[in-house]
């Protein structure tokens, strides 16, 4: 008789378990706005829709572009997996995550002076959804941050992205450093934005006329970590016109995005 093969430890066992959970991740989506875009977009990969007669009236030419056969539901028992306080409009979707390509593919100047943001441990979805509306009305190549620490595709971020999810490039890398580097290896110059900063804003973007443009933000409060501060070429502040002024990290994106694109 062949001896059994050796048990596994229980650490490779919860390893594994969580490995095959992400691969088969799904997202939900929902909200008028949300679930019409990513109908729209050929890039999603679209399982399952719900939505009220309501919605389903107000989506008719979306859903039949999409070619889905969508679920008819009662919007007071609404079945969607999704958390019952969510405003979801009598429409939710649910889809695979996005795959926006390699940092390479993405953020390759090719002769350009793109623009991209990047985002050190932001974790709130509505402030990451603003700041993909932000960046696509600015222009922005991509939007990167941390696989890990980072807010993750979901139905409140879509939400507050009002279609901008579906598309603007949202890239979460394994490592926020690696990926600095490498952009600084294409030519970007990357603009740290830090309240202590002795250069402004206007400065850092002057100084990187005609390359491509990387600008880095941290969470509320943390701001960016050390290594990300380190791995800047340049950490620039925002002037306020006052002894003491703070800013929302989107608003902050936002002021950023905007005067980077004025270049």
């Amino acid at each position: 008789m062949a001896p059994r093969p050796p048990k596994k430890p229980s650490w490779v066992i919860e390893k594994e378990r969580a490995r095959r959970a992400g691969a088969a991740e799904t997202v939900w989506l929902f909200g008028l706005h949300a679930v019409r875009d990513a109908l729209l977009n050929p890039a999603r990969e679209r399982l399952r829709l719900i939505v009220t007669r309501n919605a389903a009236d107000r989506l008719a030419a979306e859903i039949a572009a999409s070619g889905m056969e969508p679920e008819i539901a009662d919007a007071r028992k609404f079945p969607a997996p999704i958390d019952p306080q969510s405003v979801h409009q009598g429409a939710a979707l649910e889809v695979a995550p996005l795959d926006w390509g390699s940092l390479s593919e993405l953020c390759a100047p090719r002769g350009q002076a793109p623009l991209v943001l990047l985002l050190d441990r932001v974790t709130d979805p509505h402030n990451v959804g603003a700041m993909l509306r932000s960046a696509e009305v600015f222009g922005a190549r991509a939007v990167i941050a941390p696989h890990r620490h980072s807010a993750p595709e979901t139905g409140a971020l879509a939400k507050t992205a009002s279609g901008a999810l579906e598309r603007q490039p949202y890239l979460r890398v394994q490592n926020l450093a690696t990926a600095m580097t490498a952009l600084q290896e294409m030519g970007y110059l990357i603009l740290g934005l830090d309240g202590e900063a002795e250069q402004t804003l206007a400065s850092g973007i002057a100084a990187g006329a005609g390359r491509p443009l990387a600008l880095a933000l941290g969470a509320e409060g943390p701001g960016l970590r050390e290594l990300t501060r380190k791995t800047c070429d340049l950490l620039v502040r925002i002037p306020f016109a006052g002894d003491f002024g703070s800013l929302n990290v989107s608003n902050a994106a936002a002021i950023g995005l905007f005067a980077a694109s004025e270049r």
